[in-house]
């Protein structure tokens, strides 16, 4: 098995980056999508202030999140046949992290959103804080816990906190 290039490993490390970025941004696109439908829909003349208070929390981290999540695209196109992969990797990975961020601010008042309209307000708020748990569990700690498991292992990614803290 031949040692990759720094060059080429910076080009997987993006590759990488770009999977990872299209299943968040499906995701997103979704949750954006049918957040600015819900307005038009009969039932949001009934919402309360309050409601409509966190309808505007997560559209507008939804847009957050998708700025940051397609941003990336945008930034290769500007620095195209430059040469300058580490920093593109580099930014990507603060974008693809800023738009994650986002996104379960969205998709936690989303959750608020709905929970409030069909539930008891107390009731909405244990789920909704159930529901960011959750979220900060598989999307934080998890991830973070699992940075430091099996160093003595080789494996396909070991480089990758190299390029993660490189920001």
């Amino acid at each position: 098995m031949s040692k990759e290039t720094e060059k080429q490993r910076w080009q997987r490390n993006f590759a990488d980056l770009l999977q990872e970025l299209r299943v968040a941004q499906t995701g997103v696109q979704i949750l954006f999508a049918f957040l600015l439908t819900l307005p038009f829909s009969n039932g949001f003349t009934h919402t309360s202030e309050f409601q409509r208070d966190v309808y505007i929390v997560a559209l507008l981290s939804a847009a957050g999140a998708t700025t940051m999540i397609i941003s990336p695209v945008a930034f290769h196109r500007a620095l195209f046949r430059q040469g300058r992969k580490p920093e593109l990797v580099r930014f990507a990975h603060r974008m693809a992290s800023g738009g994650l961020a986002f996104m379960l601010i969205s998709m936690v008042s989303a959750v608020l959103l709905i929970t409030d309209f069909v539930l008891d307000r107390g009731i909405a708020f244990l789920l909704t804080g159930i529901t960011a748990a959750w979220f900060l569990a598989f999307w934080v700690v998890l991830p973070f816990a699992r940075r430091n498991w099996g160093d003595d292992d080789i494996d396909d990614d070991d480089d990758e906190p190299q390029v993660l803290s490189g920001g």
